[in-house]
């Protein structure tokens, strides 16, 4: 059986979002997932199933959140050997580079029109480099004064979620292929 690993966006922020890891491990296992397991409280979510394509894991997962939580739980799902390859281009990316590093994870893959926007994007020395599904953001000293943000990134490429380098990196480390 397959093992992939799940992003979740935009939960645990404020009040009304909320998903406790506990509750996120018996959603996940409820849909026939097995050997179900969390990293840290941001919605990062290692399953084997029996189910083969990453879309429909996708769908089986949005599904199953949004009729236990009352909200959409957008959901974007990488292989085990995907999430290595994008911390390998983290690590080639960070050489050199001083400030802030982030990846957005993309639920489709990217056109060429997009690509071209969001890495034409950058200004104060930041800028964005697309590696597949994945939007590196090399940053200043500060994510939150930034002007590439995963909301410019899903403006131009779609749905998005995103991380810290230093979280995609111990996902490699920890469930990598």
């Amino acid at each position: 059986m397959p093992t992939y690993v799940a992003f979740l966006r935009a939960i645990n922020l404020g009040p009304t979002r909320k998903f406790p890891k506990a509750d996120i491990v018996r959603v996940v296992e409820a849909t026939g997932a097995t050997d179900v397991v969390t990293h840290i409280n941001t919605g990062n979510v290692r399953l084997t199933t029996t189910l083969r394509s990453r879309p429909k894991v996708e769908r089986t997962l949005e599904e199953a959140f949004a009729a236990d939580r009352g909200f959409a739980v957008p959901t974007i799902v990488f292989s085990p050997a995907e999430v290595v390859a994008i911390a390998a281009d983290a690590d080639e990316l960070a050489v050199g580079h001083e400030g802030r590093q982030y990846v957005s994870l993309l639920k489709e893959a990217p056109s060429a029109a997009g690509v071209a926007a969001i890495e034409g994007a950058g200004s104060d020395g930041q800028r964005a480099v697309v590696r597949g599904r994945a939007v590196h953001l090399l940053l200043g000293p500060d994510y939150h004064t930034a002007s590439l943000t995963n909301e410019v990134v899903e403006k131009h490429l779609g749905v998005a979620t995103n991380r810290n380098v230093t979280v995609i990196r111990a996902l490699s480390t920890k469930w990598g292929a």
